[in-house]
C-alpha cells in the first residue's frame, strides 16, 4: 500500500505538471487533527482548474493514479430517481485502488471556488494565491447546530407519525415495509435527537461525522446498550421490540434536550401515540 506521503506527491506531482490545474485542496478526515489517522481515510481532494471541459473529453486522464478496482463518477449517474447527467459545474471521480487507497477527488473551475469552501481544508498547492488568507483547518463546519423550536417539533411529529405507520406494517405481516420505515425515517428522527442531547452537553461545538460516526464515543454505556437493542433482526417479534425500545428512548431524550434548550415538547402528542402503539401491541393477536 502506497504511503500517505506517496500518494500525496503523487496527487501535487500531476497538478504541478498541468497547466490547467491552478490549486489543490485537501479536505475531510485527513485534515481533521481530532480523528485518529488509519490507512483506511480516503483522500478527499479538489482541484481548482482552467478548461473543466477539456478534462471531461479525456475520459482516461485519471489512470495517472494507479490501477483501480472501481471508479466512480457520481455527476454522471442516472440514481435515485436523480438524472444529474446535465451537471457541468465540476467533476468527480471516486476512485478505489489496487493497493486499497482511495481518491475522492473533484474537479472544480477556478472561478466556482467559492462553491468549495470548508472549514476543514488544507491548501496543498496554490499556483495563483487564491487562499492568500486562508486558515488553519478546524472542523466548525460540522459541528451540530442548535435546533430552532420548529426543527424539534417536527422531528418529533415525524417520528410518532411514521412509528404508527411500522405498527401497521406490522399488524399486516409486512414485515420487510416495517423495517425500512424503521431504518430509513425513524431511525433518522432518534438519531437526530440523540445527537442534539449530546452536542447540547459540548455548547453545539462538536462534529459527530457523517452519518452519527462518531456519536458511540459521547454516549454512556447505559444508553448506548439501549441502543443497541434497537438494532432488530427479521422476525417480527424482534421487529416490535426494536420499536418499542426506540419508542423509550426517543421520548426520555426528547424530554432532556426540551428541558435543556428550554423549547417545548408535545408531550400530549407523545403519550397519544405511545398509548395507541401499547394498544395495538397488545391487541396484535386479535386484530391479524
Amino acid at each position: 500500500m502506497r504511503s500517505e506521503s506517496q500518494m500525496l506527491d503523487l496527487i501535487l506531482s500531476v497538478a504541478k505538471n498541468d497547466e490547467r490545474i491552478r490549486a489543490v485542496i485537501l479536505n475531510g478526515s485527513r485534515v481533521n487533527d481530532k480523528i485518529p489517522k488509519d490507512d483506511l481515510q480516503d483522500f478527499d481532494v479538489v482541484f481548482l482548474v482552467k478548461e473543466l471541459d477539456s478534462f471531461a473529453r479525456e475520459s482516461n486522464w485519471m489512470d495517472v493514479f494507479g490501477d483501480r478496482i472501481i471508479l466512480q463518477t457520481p455527476n454522471s449517474m442516472n440514481v435515485y430517481d436523480s438524472d444529474v447527467t446535465s451537471n457541468q459545474e465540476e467533476l468527480v471521480y471516486l476512485m478505489l485502488f489496487k493497493d486499497h487507497n482511495r481518491i475522492d477527488l473533484t474537479l472544480v473551475k477556478v472561478e466556482d471556488r467559492s462553491k468549495k469552501k470548508d472549514s476543514l481544508t488544507q491548501v496543498l498547492l496554490d499556483k495563483d494565491n487564491l487562499y492568500v488568507e486562508h486558515q488553519d483547518p478546524n472542523d466548525s463546519d460540522y459541528w451540530i447546530k442548535k435546533p430552532t423550536q420548529k426543527e424539534f417539533s417536527d422531528t418529533c411529529n415525524e417520528f410518532w407519525w411514521v412509528s404508527t405507520y411500522v405498527v401497521k406494517a406490522l399488524l399486516r405481516n409486512e414485515i420487510m415495509y416495517a423495517k425500512d420505515l424503521q431504518e430509513t425515517i425513524v431511525r433518522k428522527m432518534l438519531m437526530s435527537v440523540i445527537a442534539w442531547n449530546i452536542a447540547s452537553d459540548y455548547g453545539f461545538e462538536v462534529n459527530l461525522g457523517a452519518n452519527n460516526r462518531y456519536l458511540h464515543k459521547y454516549l454512556d454505556s447505559h444508553t448506548l446498550h439501549q441502543i443497541e437493542t434497537t438494532y432488530s433482526n427479521y422476525s417480527k417479534v424482534e421487529t416490535w421490540n426494536g420499536l418499542m425500545s426506540m419508542i423509550d428512548i426517543f421520548h426520555q431524550q426528547s424530554m432532556e434536550l426540551a428541558s435543556q434548550l428550554g423549547i417545548t415538547y408535545n408531550l400530549t402528542e407523545a403519550n397519544n401515540v405511545q398509548s395507541y402503539i401499547q394498544e395495538m401491541h397488545n391487541d396484535q393477536k386479535t386484530l391479524l
